[in-house]
């Protein structure tokens, strides 16, 4: 494959970075009427703008002129058709599929899947539906009021941040609670307050051997089966997401309860699948429907819009232009609504596994950077926090502004504060404010001389701080389901422009082999000495610990 650097595209973005590192964004919009316009577009229910951007129109034809000589529209083609593209590991990348309609035909190794889908699908509202109105009952007859949902990753961060955002759409009977780390802390807190005789547990591990997951839901399964009569209580408190019929049965998990999903569904792009379990219980079906029509309809938009006004392509080409063009390394995600709040953490798992890598799909190594890390939470706490960095701090920090203008759940003059710092915060990063307006707010204050000039540089503003905003029409399931599909497709399409391969993840296995490993030291009596001598010192201080609480 053509070295990335040696494109012309790619040297021409450079040079256009180069000329507008220093851009005065105050003069550009003060000197052209029509950018706010011409630098937004917009569909699904989400207007981005993206006008406060240290770009100009010769630039952002640099960055489009990139996207079709690293043939980004071949390759979604590609994805979008059941390719391949997933070379390391030969699979098909369809997560597009799980949300297609009915109606639809898309075809893995001649396989149409989307008829499979829709039989996953509808199995799922049968067993939501029976769990919401009460017909599913425990091992002492009454109605489930919680839920526990066990994974990791992809089988939690998914379906944890969609039901905490589109909690005003849940059943009123229902409690979603969810169960990840393997630190026993969590699982222990969670179900001190739960009844065991009310309480579901949602297994969610494709193999069902993962480890964090299969620990917390054996410990599950102990703290059922001290309250139940017996063991055949389990197939009431238990159900399944996964591919691994025979381990779920021996479990004690009803095969009939078990909901799978394929090897072409990856973790981070999974809670269109059977993994969203969770989200359709506590949603309910209308409302899951609705959360897959919103991914499909960005789907297709992202599959027939030119690429000029396309929206996962326009926020992908901004990243690559910071990241590449002007050495940015972080990304701030700063979601305004509260149910969002977990929306930051679940990016950082979608963009940083998929695109945080070092070596191109032909095997050669990158000599560029690739991905950014990933970072934020609600922007109402952070101007309280962090935003002071991002205003006079020395780092280029680029910032999504996500906010959705009608709120029914929050009063009138909550939504004019909110809606009011949201707005505020981007022209602030955008316009800073320079010695001369410092200077003229001082001696409005009655400050003057040697007082005046030393206060002056502590309020300057540089500005130039460059910020999208993202304002959704609503937060409810079809706008949400389409802004989670555009980050989807953000991170494939600089993917394909890195040339890496966003949908394997083997950094994540070298640390879990070596815990295996160091798991059974920590149970050992010989002499620690395999490791570096950092590890092996840190190994046998926990081991003392250990043992230490199992004399005691």
């Amino acid at each position: 494959m053509t070295a990335l650097t040696a494109l012309p595209a790619w040297q021409s973005m450079l040079a256009h970075a180069g000329r507008l590192r220093d851009m005065d964004m105050r003069a550009a919009f003060a000197s052209d009427a029509d950018r706010a316009e011409r630098f937004s577009a917009e569909d699904c229910g989400i207007l981005l703008d993206y006008s406060k951007n240290r770009l100009d129109d010769a630039a952002l034809a640099a960055v489009f002129e990139l996207a079709r000589a690293t043939k980004v529209e071949a390759r979604r083609d590609a994805m979008l058709s059941g390719a391949h593209i997933n070379s390391t590991e030969d699979r098909a990348v369809l997560h597009t599929a799980l949300r297609a309609p009915r109606t639809a035909s898309i075809k893995v190794d001649g396989v149409d899947v989307v008829p499979e889908v829709h039989a996953v699908l509808d199995r799922m509202c049968a067993f939501a539906g029976r769990v919401r109105s009460g017909e599913w009952r425990g091992y002492d007859g009454r109605a489930i009021t919680d839920v526990v949902n066990i994974g990791i990753g992809g089988s939690d961060l998914g379906p944890y941040m969609a039901c905490e955002a589109l909690q005003d759409y849940a059943a009123p009977n229902l409690r979603m609670h969810f169960v990840s780390t393997v630190d026993g802390w969590q699982l222990t807190t969670t179900l001190a307050k739960l009844d065991p005789a009310t309480t579901l547990f949602i297994v969610a591990s494709k193999t069902f051997t993962t480890q964090e997951t299969l620990t917390n839901a054996t410990a599950a399964r102990e703290w059922l089966l001290a309250k139940a009569p017996d063991a055949s209580a389990v197939a009431k408190h238990f159900v399944a997401v996964s591919t691994n019929a025979e381990a779920v049965a021996r479990f004690g998990i009803d095969l009939a309860n078990m909901f799978g999903f394929w090897n072409w569904v990856g973790g981070r792009y999974s809670l269109w699948s059977a993994i969203g379990l969770p989200i359709l219980i506590y949603l309910g079906e209308d409302n899951f429907r609705a959360l897959l029509a919103g991914a499909h309809a960005m789907d297709q938009h992202f599959a027939r819009t030119p690429l000029e006004r396309n929206l996962p392509v326009i926020m992908a080409l901004l990243g690559v232009w910071y990241i590449n063009g002007m050495g940015a390394r972080t990304h701030l995600v700063s979601p305004y609504n509260q149910p969002l709040h977990r929306l930051p953490a679940y990016l950082q798992q979608l963009d940083m596994e998929s695109n945080g890598k070092s070596v191109r799909l032909d095997g050669s190594h990158v000599d560029y950077h690739t991905g950014a890390v990933i970072w934020g939470e609600p922007g109402i706490n952070g101007q309280h926090a962090y935003y002071q960095l991002l205003h006079q701090g020395t780092e280029l920090i680029p910032i999504d502004f996500i906010a959705a203008v009608d709120n029914p759940k929050s009063s009138l003059k909550h939504q004019r504060i909110l809606l009011a710092n949201f707005l505020a915060q981007t022209e602030a990063l955008m316009r800073g404010k320079r010695p001369n307006e410092v200077r003229d707010e001082l001696s409005a204050q009655g400050l003057a001389g040697e007082a005046l000039e030393a206060l002056l540089p502590h309020k300057v503003f540089e500005g130039n701080r460059p910020t999208n905003t993202l304002l959704l029409d609503r937060l409810d399931p079809t706008i949400f389901g389409a802004l989670i599909a555009l980050y989807e497709h953000k991170v494939f399409v600089q993917g394909t422009i890195w040339g890496v391969n966003s949908y394997d993840q083997w950094g994540v296995e070298l640390g879990k082999q070596l815990a295996r490993t160091i798991e059974s030291e920590l149970t050992s009596i010989q002499p620690i000495t395999t490791h570096d001598a950092s590890t092996n010192r840190l190994l046998e201080r926990a081991r003392k610990a250990l043992v230490a609480r199992s004399n005691s």
